[in-house]
C-alpha cells in the first residue's frame, strides 16, 4: 500500500505539463446519448459515481457506493503497447449496514493493460477487475465482488439524464474550460441482492449515477466542496454542491439543479441556496478529520426548507491517495418542508477536503 501511494505521488508530480495534451469543458458541446455515458479520452479527469439507498425486507437499510476514475497520463500516441499507460482506472466501493452500525470499503488501481480495467461503449461496459457496471438494454447490471460482501443489482432510470449548469458546463472557477460537462441519472429503480456474512440479502431502492468529465476545472483558492443528492418522495430531486474557499467561505462558484417529477431540470446558482453545517461534528479515528453531520437547506426561490442528516456518522473512505484523497461520503435522509407542506426522502453527502485540501482536477 505504501509503495502504491509513493508511485502515485511520483506519476502526478509532473501531471500538470501533460495538460495541453486535453481538452477542457467549454459551453456548446452536443451531448449524444448512449455515447456520452462512456469514455472521453480528450478529458484529463473523468469519474462515475452510483450511490443508493436500499431497503431490505425486513426493513434493514443499507447505503452503497461505486465509484470509477479514469485519470489521463499521457497521450502519446507512439505509446500503444498493451503495458503503456496512458490513464490509470482507480476505483472505490463502500457499503453502509445503516441499521448495524458498520461501514465496509475498498479501492483498487490498475492500468487498462489487456483488459484489466476500462471504460467501452461497444461493450457498454465500465470495470475495474471484477467491479463492473454493464447496459443491456435500458438496464444498468451492476456487479462487485470485495473480500467482505458482494453486491449485485439492476439499475432502472426513471429519468432521462440531466445535464447540469449553463450551455452544457458545469462552471467551477473563473475562467475559461474551468468547469466540467456534468451528467446525472437522478432516479434509478434498484433491485438486486447484498452477499455477507454468508446471507443473501434482497433489497430494493433507489439509485443516483453522476458522471464528470473536465481538465483543470478547479482553482488554487478552493479547497474542498460539500456536495448533496436528494430524492424526495414526491419523486422530484434536488443536487447542490458548495466550494469552501481557504478563507473559510463559499465560493461563488456554487451550484445546484433541482429536477421536477416529470424530469425538467431547473438551473440554480451560488445566490439560490444556503448549505449550512448545524454545527455537529464527527472526527475520524484515522484521519483526524472533522467532519459536519447535520447540515441545513435553505431554497427560497423553491420554497424549500430542509434538515439533513445520517444514521452512521463513521462513513469516510481513508486513502491518502494524492489523486483520491480521504474524504466522507455517506447515506443520509432529510426532512422539511416545500412552501409549507412536509417534505422528505434520502440521499447521499460527499465532503471533501477535510483531511487535507482536495486537489483532484487542478
Amino acid at each position: 500500500m505504501r509503495s502504491r501511494r509513493l508511485l502515485f505521488v511520483f506519476l502526478f508530480a509532473w501531471l500538470p505539463s501533460t495538460l495541453a495534451q486535453y481538452k477542457t469543458a467549454l459551453p456548446g458541446y452536443r451531448y449524444e446519448f448512449p455515447r456520452d455515458h462512456f469514455n472521453h479520452p480528450d478529458y484529463q479527469t473523468e469519474w462515475w459515481y452510483t450511490t443508493g439507498n436500499l431497503t431490505a425486507s425486513d426493513g434493514h437499510h443499507y447505503g452503497f457506493e461505486l465509484t470509477f476514475f479514469r485519470q489521463g497520463v499521457d497521450r502519446d500516441p507512439d505509446k500503444r503497447g498493451t503495458w503503456d499507460i496512458q490513464d490509470l482506472y482507480l476505483a472505490h466501493l463502500a457499503l453502509s449496514d445503516l441499521d448495524g452500525g458498520k461501514f465496509y470499503h475498498a479501492e483498487r488501481t490498475n492500468r487498462a493493460g489487456p483488459g484489466l480495467a476500462g471504460v467501452d461503449e461497444q461493450q457498454k461496459r465500465i470495470w475495474n477487475g471484477n467491479w463492473e457496471i454493464r447496459w443491456e438494454g435500458e438496464e444498468e447490471n451492476l456487479r462487485v465482488t470485495d473480500d467482505k460482501f458482494s453486491l449485485s443489482f439492476s439499475l432502472h432510470s426513471e429519468k432521462p439524464p440531466v445535464i447540469h449548469g449553463v450551455n452544457g458546463v458545469s462552471q467551477k472557477a473563473a475562467g475559461e474550460g474551468r468547469g466540467s460537462h456534468y451528467i446525472s441519472f437522478t432516479r434509478l429503480l434498484t433491485s438486486g441482492t447484498i452477499e455477507m456474512t454468508g446471507k443473501s440479502i434482497p433489497v430494493r431502492g433507489t439509485s443516483w449515477m453522476d458522471h464528470e468529465f473536465f481538465t483543470n476545472s478547479m482553482d488554487s483558492e478552493q479547497v474542498g466542496w460539500d456536495w448533496l443528492s436528494l430524492q424526495f418522495e414526491d419523486d422530484t430531486e434536488l443536487m447542490l454542491y458548495q466550494f469552501r474557499r481557504k478563507d473559510g467561505s463559499a465560493d461563488s462558484y456554487s451550484s445546484g439543479t433541482y429536477v421536477d417529477a416529470h424530469g425538467k431540470p431547473v438551473h440554480l446558482t451560488a445566490t439560490d441556496f444556503r448549505l449550512v453545517p448545524t454545527g455537529e461534528i464527527w472526527t475520524s479515528d484515522v484521519t483526524g478529520a472533522k467532519y459536519p453531520m447535520a447540515w441545513n437547506v435553505d431554497i427560497p426561490r423553491l420554497g424549500l426548507k430542509l434538515a439533513v442528516t445520517t444514521r452512521l456518522n463513521s462513513q469516510e473512505l481513508a486513502g491518502g491517495g494524492k489523486i483520491v484523497p480521504s474524504y466522507w461520503e455517506g447515506a443520509i435522509g432529510f426532512e422539511g418542508t416545500r412552501d409549507g407542506a412536509r417534505v422528505r426522502g434520502v440521499g447521499y453527502l460527499e465532503m471533501t477536503g477535510y483531511a487535507r485540501p482536495f486537489e483532484i482536477g487542478r
